[in-house]
């Protein structure tokens, strides 16, 4: 059995060793000690969402978390890497992030603030795409894709995690991966905008201009224009811009209603890492301004996505 351990105690971290443990790797979960999260699920061993076998350990230790892994899954706060990973700096594992999202300081994929702190040999893989636990604990497939700089290492993971409930590919196209995993949050929220502002018809248009406008960020970039257009992005559509387990579109329609939301939506962060991108490689996107004006307050989200679908005319596919 290969050794995996699970970093983070939230719902997609108690999922993954869920899932971890049902593929038959032999699963470990850390926690930080002070999260209640990690003590419930570490006394009952559920959560709302799942209930975790009875052989898993976990543990607070993090140095016996590694030394237990052949594989470390992080499914934590994308603000909450570099800090992590600070206080770990020894990591010598494979690192896998679950996680979507951008340095809000920086603008930094993700994969690059590993590199940043771990050196430019660590070995790192994203695991991206659409689900949800809710749905996959109920027995609904689908599937998710793994990506790292390293292709026969990426298609390794994609071919030993792929089971019945989740078929992986493997991409080739780091960049697009991440900044498309990233950025499809902030199209949620201006998709659960739209929803609380009673614009639902309008997420036809949102899905079409909001792939294109992160298709030419990602060429900029010096990726692959096309991986927006999989599971990454466009893939994962239908879980962030309709789902109502999605935390991102959950949190839009709470916004313009004025009510607030609990759970962590990572497409507010990263609204304005990606304005931080837009500015760096000249290229306008049109949805993330927008939605980035309407949650700093300076304009009111109605007036916001208004002007958004009022703009002058334009080429639909050329700009």
């Amino acid at each position: 059995m290969i050794k995996a351990t699970v970093i983070g105690s939230g719902r997609w971290a108690s999922f993954l060793a869920w899932y971890l443990a049902g593929a038959e790797f032999d699963t470990m979960l850390w926690g930080r000690s002070g999260s209640r999260r990690f003590q419930n699920l570490r006394e009952t061993r559920q959560n709302e969402y799942i209930t975790l076998p009875d052989g898993m350990r976990f543990t607070d230790n993090f140095s016996e978390a590694e030394a237990h892994g052949g594989l470390l899954f992080a499914a934590i706060s994308a603000q909450q890497l570099r800090p992590f990973l600070c206080e770990n700096s020894g990591i010598k594992k494979p690192l896998i992030l679950c996680m979507k999202g951008l340095e809000e300081s920086s603008g930094l994929r993700l994969t690059e603030v590993v590199r940043q702190e771990l050196g430019s040999s660590a070995k790192c893989a994203v695991w991206v795409g659409p689900g949800h636990p809710q749905d996959f604990v109920n027995g609904n497939p689908n599937c998710m894709v793994i990506d790292s700089d390293d292709r026969e290492f990426s298609k390794n993971l994609a071919d030993r995690l792929t089971s019945p409930l989740i078929r992986f590919y493997y991409g080739e196209d780091l960049i697009g991966t991440e900044i498309g995993a990233a950025a499809k949050n902030v199209v949620g929220i201006a998709a659960g905008m739209l929803d609380g502002l009673g614009l639902s018809s309008m997420k036809g248009v949102l899905m079409a201009r909001g792939a294109r406008e992160i298709s030419r960020l990602v060429g900029a970039m010096g990726g692959n224009e096309i991986t927006i257009y999989g599971l990454c992005h466009l893939g994962d559509y239908e879980a962030t811009l309709f789902s109502p387990h999605s935390h991102n579109r959950r949190f839009g329609e709470f916004f313009v209603r004025g009510e607030s939301y609990s759970e962590l939506a990572e497409g507010v962060a990263t609204a304005s890492s990606l304005m931080k991108l837009s500015e760096k490689y000249k290229v306008e996107l049109p949805i993330c301004s927008a939605i980035t004006a309407a949650l700093s307050g300076r304009v009111t989200p109605r007036d916001a996505l208004s002007e958004l679908f009022t703009r002058g005319s334009k080429n639909e596919f050329y700009s």
